[in-house]
């Protein structure tokens, strides 16, 4: 049993002394990362399509990476925008790591790229344990997941700097209760902000792309109280419960 700890630790805390020089090399470049977790069938893919799709009609210079277990869907799907976008299969890793991820951006990542969406692999509990090198971190949930979500996957709603509820235009017929989801999300991560979009009607759309752009120039994203008491700026660390950080590794990096 502490050999399984000792070695989970371990390669968090590889993971997070990548993400930290990726956090750096994109700081420097002038790149915002935002890493978005939820669970499969969100609506995650839709909503980030339209935010893409506004992004190029305002001129953004935008990328999004996407990764799965398999197949490349989605990025046929988000290339639509117009956006650069790669697709990252991570043959049945349920995550995304800070060392992967710089690897798949090396020599890709378009040097004028202001912001980065990278869309995670489907699922609520392994990518919450992985800093991605990221500034801006959204947890997505839709209204036909349950009011529970936040108390069923602390981690990931607890470390967010944004939440989201997608599929709004839903709500009704699921029976949500906006209520009772927003104080359970209130319970694992006091003062978060969390906004409504329908990727379907285009209720909301444009709301992540301006809160990421408010990052990119300068604003303080939400801190968590799950997260260590560090400046969190372009280069800054965020340390997490389990002792990682919400850093940014080096672009190509080897270590």
């Amino acid at each position: 049993m502490c050999r399984t700890v000792d070695l989970r630790q371990a390669v968090l805390a590889r993971n997070d002394d990548s993400a930290r020089r990726l956090r750096a090399t994109l700081a420097e470049r002038g790149t915002v990362a935002v890493n978005l977790l939820s669970s499969p069938g969100s609506g995650k893919t839709a909503l980030l399509e339209a935010e893409l799709t506004l992004a190029r009609r305002r001129g953004v210079a935008v990328a999004a990476l996407t990764a799965d277990l398999a197949t490349e869907n989605d990025a046929r799907r988000l290339a639509r925008s117009g956006a650069p976008v790669k697709q990252v299969l991570t043959d049945g890793l349920c995550h995304l790591e800070a060392r992967m991820l710089a690897g798949h951006l090396d020599g890709w990542l378009p040097a004028e790229c202001r912001l980065l969406f990278v869309e995670n692999v489907g699922n609520l509990v392994c990518p919450a344990s992985y800093d991605l090198g990221e500034t801006l971190r959204v947890v997505l949930a839709s209204v036909t997941e349950g009011e529970d979500k936040p108390l069923k996957y602390p981690t990931a709603f607890g470390l967010a700097n944004l939440v989201l509820v997608t599929k709004a235009d839903l709500a009704e017929a699921a029976e949500f209760d906006e209520a009772a989801f927003l104080a359970n999300v209130q319970r694992v991560n006091p003062g978060v902000t969390v906004l409504h979009t329908s990727a379907r009607t285009g209720a909301g759309v444009g709301a992540l792309l301006d809160r990421a752009l408010a990052v990119l120039d300068g604003a303080e994203p939400h801190r968590p109280v799950m997260s260590a008491p560090a400046p969190h700026d372009h280069g800054h660390e965020h340390e997490h419960e389990h002792g990682h950080h919400h850093g940014h590794s080096v672009v190509g990096e080897d270590a």
